[in-house]
């Protein structure tokens, strides 16, 4: 995709950011929605560009980028109140 090296290193910490907050149990919330966009790029990349077997996986990165990408949409249906709570407190601050 002509982002070697470092869009492949960018991309590596913005997941680990976003694992740290899907793993700490107040901030899932924070952590499902930029997951959501980080496999909803990778999934396009795959339709798009990559194809969706890359280099002789038979599709396995494609469709855990999918798994992905529904269980960060499951978690924000569950922690819809992080996001009611969390918008209270802006909202109280402006």
């Amino acid at each position: 995709m002509g982002i070697e090296p470092w869009g492949r290193i960018g991309t590596g910490i913005i997941e680990l950011i976003v694992n740290a907050l899907l793993i700490i149990p107040s901030t899932v919330f924070l952590g499902a929605f930029p997951g959501i966009g980080l496999m909803a790029g990778a999934i396009a990349s795959h339709l798009l560009v990559i194809g969706v077997v890359s280099k002789g996986d038979g599709g396995q990165l494609f469709i855990l980028a999918i798994t992905v990408f529904i269980c960060c949409l499951i978690n924000l249906t569950i922690h819809k109140k992080q996001e009611i709570t969390l918008l209270n407190k802006i909202r109280k601050s402006v």
